[in-house]
C-alpha cells in the first residue's frame, strides 16, 4: 500500500521546547509507564503490543518507556497535548519512522506476538494500514486510488479490482456518492469524500490494523460524523487505532483510551473510566480542560 513519509522532528510531535504545567498529583510522570491492561481485559485477544518502547530523533528523547496493548477488533484513541508524542508513537506501529533519517527506536513491538521491526516492511504495511491527518488521494481517478494499492499488493485482476473497488468504496460508506464517476479524479471529490477515499483505498488489502492520525482535523461536523460511523462499523473487520485531539470523538468512537504527555503514557484505560473516573491527577487535568 502506498504512503507518504510524513514523519517529521519538526512536525509538531516535539515537545522539548513546549511547557506544560506541573499539576500536583501523587502519581508524578515517572520513566516507567502504567500498566498497559485495564482490569477485565482478554489478555489472549491483545493484536498489537508495544513493549517498554523508546524513541529518538537523533540525541533527542521522543518516548520513554511506552507500554500498550491494542485489543483484536476494539477501538483505541490515543489524546494528549500537541508535542506529547501520540502521533510519533502510533507511526511506529507500521515502522513509518524508517523513512526519518536518524531516528532509533528501542523496545519491542508484535503484532499477534510477532516482532513487526524484524521482516518485510511492505508486507508489515499491508497487514497495518495507515491514514493521516491531511487526505492525500493519488491524482488519479477514484476507481485507480483503490485499485493501486491492490496491484501493488499483487491483488490486481480486472474483474477482481473492479469487485474489491466497490467492496472497499462500500465499507467507507462512499460507494453510493461515487458509482457514477468513479472514473472522475479523486481530487474532485470534497475533503471529507477525499478522506473517505483514502480509507477506502487503505481498506482495500483487507488490513488487521488501521492507524488513523487526526483523520478528521480538518473537516466539518458532517463528514466527521461520517467518519465516526464508519469506525464504529468496520472494527468487526479489523482493530483501530486513532489518534485525535477531540476528547468528544474519543469518548464517541473508541472502547479504550490512552493518555499521553511529554513522551510518556500517562494512563490507559476503559475509555468510560478514563473519561468519568481517572486514576491520576494529570488525566483529568487535561480531560477537563486545565491545560492542554
Amino acid at each position: 500500500m502506498a504512503t507518504k513519509p510524513a514523519l517529521d522532528p519538526n512536525s509538531g510531535d516535539r515537545h522539548d521546547e513546549q511547557h506544560f504545567p506541573v499539576i500536583p498529583d501523587t502519581q508524578t510522570i515517572s520513566g516507567t509507564s502504567p500498566h498497559p491492561s485495564p482490569k477485565g481485559k482478554d489478555l489472549n485477544s491483545v493484536k498489537m503490543r508495544a513493549s517498554h518502547v523508546d524513541f529518538f530523533y537523533g540525541s533527542f528523547q521522543a518516548l520513554y518507556d511506552v507500554n500498550l496493548e491494542f485489543q483484536s477488533n476494539k477501538v483505541t484513541a490515543l489524546i494528549g497535548p500537541s508535542g506529547c508524542g501520540k502521533s510519533t508513537f502510533i507511526r511506529l506501529l507500521n515502522r513509518m519512522h524508517e523513512t526519518v533519517r536518524g531516528t532509533r527506536l528501542e523496545g519491542e513491538i508484535t503484532l499477534d506476538s510477532e516482532n513487526v521491526l524484524q521482516g518485510n516492511v511492505n508486507a508489515l504495511r499491508q497487514r497495518v494500514g495507515m491514514v493521516f491527518q491531511r487526505s492525500n488521494p493519488f491524482p488519479k481517478s477514484i476507481a485507480d486510488n483503490i485499485s493501486y494499492g491492490l496491484s501493488v499488493n499483487g491483488m490486481s485482476g480486472r474483474h477482481h479490482a473492479d469487485a474489491l473497488v466497490e467492496k472497499s468504496l462500500t465499507k467507507a460508506a462512499l460507494w453510493d456518492e461515487v458509482k457514477d464517476k468513479l472514473h472522475q479524479s479523486a481530487l474532485g471529490l470534497s475533503g471529507g469524500q477525499q478522506q473517505r477515499l483514502c480509507i477506502a483505498r487503505a481498506l482495500a488489502v483487507d488490513p488487521e490494523v488501521l492507524l488513523l492520525d487526526e483523520p478528521c482535523s480538518a473537516l466539518d461536523p458532517i463528514s466527521t460524523a461520517k467518519i465516526e460511523e464508519l469506525l464504529y462499523a468496520i472494527k468487526t473487520e479489523c482493530t483501530i487505532i486513532i489518534v485525535t485531539h477531540n476528547m468528544q470523538q474519543a469518548a464517541r468512537v473508541s472502547d479504550y483510551t490512552g493518555f499521553f504527555l511529554m513522551g510518556k503514557l500517562i494512563e490507559f484505560d476503559e475509555t468510560k473510566t478514563i473519561f468519568t473516573k481517572p486514576s491520576n491527577a494529570q488525566t483529568e487535568a487535561y480531560i477537563t480542560g486545565r491545560f492542554g
